[in-house]
């Protein structure tokens, strides 16, 4: 297998492998550029998301600064909007459903390290250097209609449902399920998501 292959696959990969560093320049040097883009530049704005994402649906709005790994890992569905400064993660795959609101500063992570630093970064070289430490990766995946709300922190291998508001600031560790609202800490559902009344998460 690949290194990108046991990456994707959820083993344990190298992040220094040739071809994901390659991956990850162009990724940065796509995301620089639609942070630099003119917010009024509709099109220069789709045409590098287009090469920058693994796939979109219609009517994405992401808010600069944005930031990823590698990019063409995430996936969007239709209508979704991405407010300014959030980081995605994307060692696996981050597969987000229509109707998305993602609130400033979330970040959603799919890649996780060893808790042994002796399988983090093995044995030194001669001159008591490391390698790239070792990385091991779980998608995130996110249901349709989904708010989440600013600050949240989204950990590898969390799928939320759809119709789900998770509170701002919130650091979910494990799966929400369908229509719930979500808040905290670990974060933890609160109540059934009736939309009875307008609730300010973001």
């Amino acid at each position: 297998m690949t290194e990108r292959e046991k990456m994707l696959a959820g083993q344990l990969y190298d992040c220094g492998d040739a071809e994901l560093l390659t991956q990850w320049h162009k990724a940065k040097d796509l995301a620089r550029n639609y942070n630099q883009t003119n917010s009024s530049d509709a099109a220069e704005k789709e045409k590098i998301l287009n090469e920058l994402l693994g796939g979109k649906g219609k009517n994405l709005w992401i808010t600069a600064p944005f930031y990823v790994d590698y990019g063409n890992n995430i996936y969007f569905g239709n209508n979704c909007e991405v407010n300014m400064n959030c980081t995605f993660l994307d060692d696996n795959i981050i597969r987000i459903g229509d109707n998305a609101l993602i609130a400033p500063n979330v970040q959603i992570y799919t890649a996780f390290h060893p808790t042994n630093a002796g399988e983090r970064f093995g044995e030194p070289k001669e001159d008591g250097s490391f390698e790239f430490c070792k990385t091991g990766t779980a998608p995130v995946i996110i249901g349709d209609n989904v708010w989440i709300g600013g600050g949240a922190i989204i950990l590898p291998g969390v799928t939320i449902g759809n119709n789900v508001v998770i509170g701002a600031g919130s650091i979910v560790t494990k799966d929400i399920p369908d229509n719930v609202i979500a808040v905290g800490n670990p974060c933890r559902v609160i109540k059934e998501n009736k939309q009875s009344r307008m609730l300010y998460f973001a």
